[in-house]
């Protein structure tokens, strides 16, 4: 579930129109205000699966697909990767003995990037796909049709067809909550600070902070799509 959405339209990006969020209140949320950005410190991530339960409870996720999940590595002296997911870290991961020579091993969670070049708002044939003012990629869900094309598009492998609705289906950065003032369910459940979200048109902002000064990295940044999605402590095995 999405904010309420108000009848006044802006174009945002090739093919889309988005609407900004309905103002119930006195100083309600202005998305001109505001520019969303996510960090992910993998040196902190543990596997727990708390930020997986907590998304699926808050958006309503059917058993077996993930908005957001976590995969655990384990690279051998020999250079072998080894990248596991079970039921998307719903449940956290047992201990493992390979019998391998494990010289490195880490938990890498995954979510919608909301790139700011996104192929997916190119390839959605009906402006279902669009991305907000405030930088986060959305899904109407009355314009879908299900075509999947998005789906297909997504080089992060994070959307998915709803198996009641049959439409598509994404992180949407909670932005029921974010439109209130509240963070998204991920980051408030994560037990260690692991997951961080941001704000660089908030003045002295923490994570625009980081990005704007320690080493971070994207997923595929040879894809030119410029994600918003941002990693502490990336490992080149991370794909």
């Amino acid at each position: 579930m999405i904010a309420t959405l108000s009848d006044s339209s802006r174009r945002v990006g090739s093919g889309s129109t988005a609407t900004q969020p309905t103002a119930t209140a006195p100083g309600a949320y202005d998305w001109t205000k505001h520019k969303y950005v996510y960090i992910i410190d993998t040196r902190k991530c543990i596997g727990c699966g708390a930020c997986v339960r907590a998304c699926t409870r808050e958006n309503d996720v059917p058993p077996h697909y993930f908005r957001t999940w976590v995969e655990r590595y384990q690279v051998s002296r020999t250079g072998d990767v080894n990248v596991e997911s079970p039921n998307g870290a719903m449940d956290g991961f047992e201990p493992e003995v390979t019998g391998d020579d494990v010289t490195k091993a880490f938990f890498f969670p995954k979510l919608c990037c909301h790139c700011t070049n996104t192929p997916c708002v190119q390839l959605c044939p009906v402006g279902a796909s669009y991305r907000t003012l405030d930088g986060v990629v959305l899904v109407d869900q009355k314009r879908c049709i299900g075509c999947g094309y998005c789906v297909q598009g997504c080089p992060y492998g994070t959307r998915f067809i709803h198996p009641v609705t049959h439409t598509a289906s994404k992180c949407t950065l909670c932005y029921h909550r974010l439109t209130r003032g509240l963070t998204t369910a991920c980051v408030q459940a994560c037990p260690v600070g692991a997951r961080m979200l941001g704000d660089t048109k908030k003045v002295g902002d923490r994570v625009a902070e980081i990005i704007a000064t320690e080493r971070v990295q994207v997923l595929q940044p040879e894809l030119l799509t410029e994600p918003n999605c941002y990693y502490l402590g990336f490992s080149r095995e991370a794909r």
